[in-house]
């Protein structure tokens, strides 16, 4: 009996280390922005980009739509539960008059994630961002198609459906479908990425930077 309680204790604090690396994961790169920000404050009301490292790797995202006060969160290999997490220092510290999303391409390669859970964690992360930040507008970029991922095309298309659906009700919020935007003759375009299929060239975030564009809320808006 003393044995089995030693188990059970010791699945729990094992258990409870992992759910605390799971939130933690991300920790280090969340205080390096939290620093940066106190050697460059940001101007106030800006735009905030906010995801997984395809909005991190924006080069020139600035270049793009600096005249809209934008600034970049992107932190590399999150998933939608993360930005969920770090939404306090990612996104409300921020006091944005926006808030544009890219996440979620991430928990497609795992096995255990469907589309449908895919889209309740998003649900999640929609519904906190509306907590704090009922009337502000957000702009929901799509998964776009990966060359890397094309295994995962099946449940990237239905997630990105679902969500699409789910944003519908929500007249302040945009779902920009960049899928199709990316495709040529229905198949993904690696000429549009890295090395890694995954990333993109400049040639890739011209694509995005004109269909995001229209939506973003001018300085004087």
């Amino acid at each position: 009996m003393k044995r089995f309680h030693y188990l059970i204790a010791l699945l729990f604090v094992i258990t409870t280390s992992v759910s605390a690396q799971t939130q933690r994961r991300f920790w280090d790169d969340v205080q390096t922005i939290k620093k940066y920000d106190k050697l460059f404050v940001p101007q106030p009301n800006p735009i905030v980009f906010v995801g997984s490292s395809t909005i991190r790797k924006w080069a020139s995202l600035q270049t793009a739509f600096g005249k809209y006060n934008v600034i970049n969160r992107g932190v590399g290999g999150t998933v939608i539960d993360e930005i969920t997490y770090y939404l306090d220092d990612l996104v409300f510290a921020y006091k944005p008059r926006q808030v544009v999303l890219y996440v979620g391409e991430n928990d497609l390669v795992n096995e255990r994630e469907t589309a449908d859970t895919i889209l309740n964690k998003t649900v999640v992360l929609y519904k906190a961002i509306r907590a704090k930040l009922p009337d502000v507008p957000i702009v929901y970029i799509g998964f776009k198609p990966s060359p890397s991922r094309d295994k995962y095309r099946d449940k990237c298309v239905k997630a990105n459906q679902l969500i699409k659906n789910f944003l519908k009700a929500d007249k302040n919020t945009v779902f920009v479908d960049i899928y199709p935007l990316m495709l040529k003759d229905g198949k993904s375009r690696p000429e549009l990425f890295l090395d890694d299929m995954l990333h993109m060239k400049p040639e890739g975030y011209a694509i995005w930077e004109k269909a995001v564009k229209r939506y973003l809320l001018k300085p004087d808006n």
